[in-house]
């Protein structure tokens, strides 16, 4: 058993027999008594943020998560089929596990899976960045700037709609922020 100190962003615990992954926590020693740990955490199986609060020195039952980087190969029913780069094993993990990242994968794409101590998937994290190809975008008109507005909307090769530059044309590869769905830059 591990007490509160123990307690990191990112770490997986047993809480009330539900995992947990702790999305962010603050440690506050008030003037009277003793301190407390309040966790921000996100349950796995539901996807529900709750606010938890320990007693410092408290034991809880911290839940060991292996990673492992898999190859994202194709998409089947409500899952993602992706292959071990080291055992070739193809592993379904749950689309739900990746958020509204999912839009800015590919086929091939590496991404990092984390396991429970029963090997079922918990966490899925995409690449920070992904480089994709823009199929469509309306063309840039003389005057569009005069208002301000200096960005378009724009389809790339996924199918998901993102803002770029207006001198961003289709055809063109473009870097993500796959967490944000943010632009980055044009790839040469």
């Amino acid at each position: 058993m591990a007490t509160t100190s123990d307690i990191s962003k990112g770490a997986f615990l047993r809480y009330n027999g539900e995992l947990v992954m702790i999305t962010d926590y603050t440690h506050i020693t008030p003037g009277k008594g003793n301190a407390i740990y309040t966790v921000k955490s996100r349950n796995v199986q539901t996807g529900r943020q709750s606010e938890i609060r320990f007693r410092s020195g408290e034991k809880i039952e911290l839940v060991r998560v292996e990673t492992h980087e898999l190859q994202y190969l194709y998409q089947e029913s409500d899952s993602l089929i992706c292959m071990n780069q080291e055992s070739y094993e193809q592993i379904p993990v749950p689309m739900a596990l990746f958020g509204d990242s999912l839009k800015y994968l590919k086929e091939n794409t590496i991404v990092l899976v984390k396991f429970d101590d029963e090997d079922k998937p918990v966490y899925a994290e995409p690449p920070t960045y992904v480089e994709l190809e823009v199929t469509y975008t309306e063309n840039a008109v003389k005057g569009d700037t005069s208002s301000g507005r200096v960005l378009k909307a724009a389809t790339i090769e996924t199918g998901a709609t993102v803002n770029v530059p207006l001198f961003v044309e289709a055809g063109e590869k473009i870097k993500i922020n796959a967490t944000t769905g943010e632009y980055m830059e044009r790839v040469k």
